[in-house]
């Protein structure tokens, strides 16, 4: 090629970066050290930040707790609201109405059975190391055991009780405070209560507007499982307890077991609202009780209690529970301890009522395969949708 035919030839651009010399190890460093500062940036945020939720869930377990009781409480109460609504009532008023009558109810029952039931209540504890006693005496001469009676059972003298006494005994101030704090607290969950109800249609179209429309069909679909299991839940159990309540204070009554007011709501509450061991705990009370005025009201009370569990089991619990979702006995057993090592004795109630929700939700949304062991032994039956 001549030099004219090079001059004329066009100019072919070099490749991009060809003119770059590689990166310097120095400047690799340097990147490494960038990313290793982010990298360690992003920790010490996610550690601070675990910190300090940790440190918030502590401090604030007691109001997350209460927090959870009022809206379980609202949920409750929310289907007697709506049918007041449905009346042409406003709901604000309706929540008001059941609220008062809730506490007209409570206010009558100590007033009808309060002075009853603390004279019970002071007696049974006042008697019961001696019955606890005689109870382990007539095992050891009935059936040869060796339990300890009399003062080796509960070893309780002048200078112990005295001791007990300036321990927990509070002062007057003491007293006083916590009285106001106790009052504090229930006005703030009747407070909550009250709005959690009367404002939750417009609670839930709030949370619904910050999600697109498919999210808005799940958070209605789960609010609406949440109302259900929760409430239901609720319910049916507090109408257990009252029927367990009346029905074993009626017993107790009749066989002339003394101290029955508070044996019969021991044994309602107990029975229902904890799981798989509650019914031992619920009728071992009175049947000691019993035990230690005539052994033979012991057996009686034991028998009462088993027939009685056996007709709550197949005729009182599928029809009052008929709404509620059945819970396997040891996922409520283990929901309550974990409820109760959160959020002490709240936790412990509202745990079942949550574990319940969750399950309800994982079978709404969750999905089962068939499997195929089952369907090898069995190739005749036709597969699952």
């Amino acid at each position: 090629m001549s030099e004219d035919d090079a001059a004329r030839a066009p100019d072919v651009p070099e490749p991009e970066g060809a003119s770059e010399e590689p990166a310097t190890s120095d400047e690799r460093r340097k990147a490494g050290l960038r990313w290793l500062r982010i990298a360690l940036l992003y920790v010490v945020l996610a550690v601070a930040a675990y910190q300090m939720s940790g440190w918030l869930f502590h401090n604030l377990r007691g109001f997350l707790g209460m927090l959870f009781l009022a809206w379980l409480a609202s949920v409750t109460i929310e289907p007697v609201v709506d049918r007041l609504e449905g009346l042409g009532m406003r709901r604000g008023a309706g929540t008001g109405i059941v609220l008062f009558a809730l506490l007209v109810f409570a206010v009558a029952f100590i007033a009808l059975f309060g002075a009853l039931l603390g004279e019970q209540l002071a007696q049974l504890l006042t008697a019961l190391p001696d019955a606890l006693s005689r109870v382990a005496d007539w095992a050891n001469r009935t059936f040869g055991t060796d339990f300890a009676t009399g003062k080796d059972l509960i070893k309780i003298t002048p200078e112990t009780v005295k001791d007990l006494a300036q321990r927990y005994t509070p002062s007057v101030l003491g007293v006083v405070s916590s009285l106001v704090g106790v009052v504090f607290q229930a006005m703030t969950l009747l407070l909550f209560v009250f709005y959690m109800s009367a404002q939750g249609p417009q609670l839930r179209r709030t949370i619904s507007s910050w999600f697109p429309a498919r999210q808005q069909e799940i958070i209605a679909t789960v609010w609406g499982i949440s109302v259900d299991k929760a409430g239901g839940y609720v319910v049916s159990r507090l109408i257990l307890a009252a029927v367990s309540t009346v029905g074993t204070g009626v017993f107790l009554m009749i066989i002339g077991v003394p101290y029955w007011l508070p044996l019969a709501i021991w044994t309602g509450v107990v029975s229902q609202f904890v799981p798989t061991i509650g019914t031992y705990l619920a009728i071992a009370l009175p049947a000691i009780i019993a035990a230690a005025s005539q052994p033979i009201d012991g057996v009686w009370v034991v028998a009462f209690g088993t027939a009685y569990q056996q007709v709550e089991n197949y005729v009182l619990h599928p029809r009052i529970t008929s709404r509620t979702v059945s819970i396997h006995p040891a996922v409520a057993f283990g929901s309550v301890i974990v409820g109760a090592s959160l959020f002490g004795a709240i936790g412990a109630l509202v745990s079942v009522p949550v574990v319940a929700v969750i399950q309800a939700i994982v079978e709404t949304y969750g999905r089962r395969y068939e499997l195929v062991h089952e369907r090898h032994e069995n190739p005749d039956v036709p597969p699952a949708p």
